[in-house]
């Protein structure tokens, strides 16, 4: 008798240990259900600050007569790309232009205000697409363009 409670202990025991894995098993699935639910709920919406400043920027940007837009500040806005824009300031420079040089004859050629962060992204686009060459601090149209 002693015997056969000991072994039903035995069992029961086992039976507990299998169930607690199974939970843990289950409750990881669950944690990494609910992580991929808030992914997927993050890029299906839209966040409020991203539309109202959609909105905003539509509300200060009118458009002028000769298709150009005059934004807040009263600075043309040049249809030209940035990219286009920092090529051609290089290429102006027939002696090489440092990135101080760019940005100023962007805001004067084009009447552009560019983040120096941003101009510095898009002459290093060049210069891996092999449109630009960087020596000495400066710039200088490639050889071959």
């Amino acid at each position: 008798m002693l015997n056969e409670i000991r072994q039903e202990r035995q069992r029961i025991f086992e039976r507990l240990t299998h169930l607690d894995v199974e939970r843990q098993k289950l409750s990881d699935q669950l944690n990494e259900l609910e992580t991929a639910e808030r992914v997927l709920n993050g890029f299906g919406r839209k966040s409020p600050a991203t539309r109202r400043q959609t909105k905003r920027r539509q509300a200060t940007t009118a458009p002028m007569e000769n298709g150009k837009h005059r934004a807040r500040g009263h600075r043309l806005v040049s249809s030209l790309s940035l990219n286009d824009a920092s090529l051609k300031a290089v290429q102006a420079h027939s002696k090489g232009a440092s990135a101080s040089e760019v940005l100023n004859y962007l805001t004067r050629k084009f009447g552009m205000v560019v983040r120096p962060n941003h101009l510095g992204m898009a002459l290093q686009r060049h210069r891996r697409a092999g449109r630009l060459e960087a020596r000495d601090q400066r710039w200088y149209a490639a050889s071959s363009a």
